[in-house]
């Protein structure tokens, strides 16, 4: 504005034969423009990011220099650089036979905790989420006080009862110990209740019912496409959840046949300090590199499900 004002008035003194003034901008504007503020501010932005992703990618590049050493040079070499034989491949190699190839077996059994578990958790909170931000009812509030009250006690907190109630019926050391928790996401519900609130417009549910749409298929052909960025966060807050659950596996299993990574790279962890235990130091760390490899993935693959919401988000109609 300030600069099209100055424009119209030098034309019209040039016109009228009146000497023009030279524009001055204003004090602020002089201020902020003064050269080495923003270039200062930048390079304390990119020291503090550089310190991030060091203190990020530092413990990465740790497990993967340890799982390319053996037994003996894990323990007497530099821990952040290669020393003795490159023997990565060998590694992998023994962690996956080691004991008859359990270590696949916990792999499979995690991969089924996380797809029937973090899966089921997801598509229970979009159902609960989407119900609760767009059809009224009563006991509404009280609903929303419990799910609140859910998000805020730990999950360990709750480890024991339902070990015990599982006791008594029946559900310890199977599958069931570890999928039927797994189910339950407070936050994950939250999540896409306060999501669908404004991501969900009301004016196209109510187009699409004169349409004659029913509520499940505007559900389904509609809403969860705009529920997508929401979903997709939702979704990997609970397969990290679940594939890094420790605590509850711990007291609800105790056939070695059922451990997730978790619990069985931790037994292996404490050959060591057993009677006649056999140290096996690089294959925990070889397998806790492996554990890690489809979480990464999950995150490079479904980023792009973030970056398309955002986009779609900051387009106005």
């Amino acid at each position: 504005m300030t600069s099209t004002i100055s424009d119209e008035s030098v034309v019209a003194s040039a016109a009228a034969g009146k000497p023009v003034k030279a524009y001055k901008a204003p004090r602020y504007a002089r201020k902020n423009a003064q050269p080495g503020t923003s270039k200062k501010k930048s390079t304390w932005l990119t020291v503090i990011m550089g310190i991030g992703v060091i203190y990020s990618l530092l413990p990465l590049f740790w497990l993967f220099v340890s799982s390319t050493k053996t037994q003996a040079e894990l323990l007497n070499s530099f821990g952040l650089w290669f020393s003795g034989p490159f023997a990565f491949f060998d590694n992998i190699a023994a962690t996956l036979t080691y004991d008859d190839g359990v270590f696949v077996r916990w792999f499979l059994n995690t991969l089924l905790y996380v797809v029937v578990g973090a899966g089921g958790a997801t598509f229970l909170a979009t159902l609960g989420g989407y119900g609760l931000a767009k059809f009224n009812f009563p006991g509404k509030k009280a609903v929303f006080a419990v799910v609140i009250g859910a998000v805020a006690i730990p999950g360990t907190a709750l480890a024991v009862p339902t070990f015990l109630m599982f006791s008594q019926m029946g559900l310890t050391n199977t599958p069931w110990a570890i999928i039927l928790p797994s189910l339950i996401s407070p936050f994950g519900l939250y999540l896409i209740w306060t999501y669908a609130l404004d991501a969900v417009p009301t004016e196209v549910l109510e187009a699409a019912r004169m349409d004659g749409a029913g509520e499940f298929r505007t559900f389904f052909t509609i809403s969860l496409k705009l529920l997508a960025p929401g979903l997709v966060t939702v979704l990997l807050f609970t397969v990290v959840a679940t594939w890094n659950n420790y605590f509850l596996p711990l007291i609800m299993l105790s056939e070695p046949t059922w451990y997730p990574l978790t619990v069985g790279l931790n037994q292996w962890n404490a050959q060591a300090s057993t009677a006649g235990g056999d140290p096996i130091y690089n294959l925990v760390i070889t397998g806790s590199l492996l554990t890690i490899i489809p979480i990464i993935i999950a995150f490079l693959f479904l980023q792009r499900f973030w970056q398309s919401g955002l986009a779609a988000g900051s387009v106005k109609a």
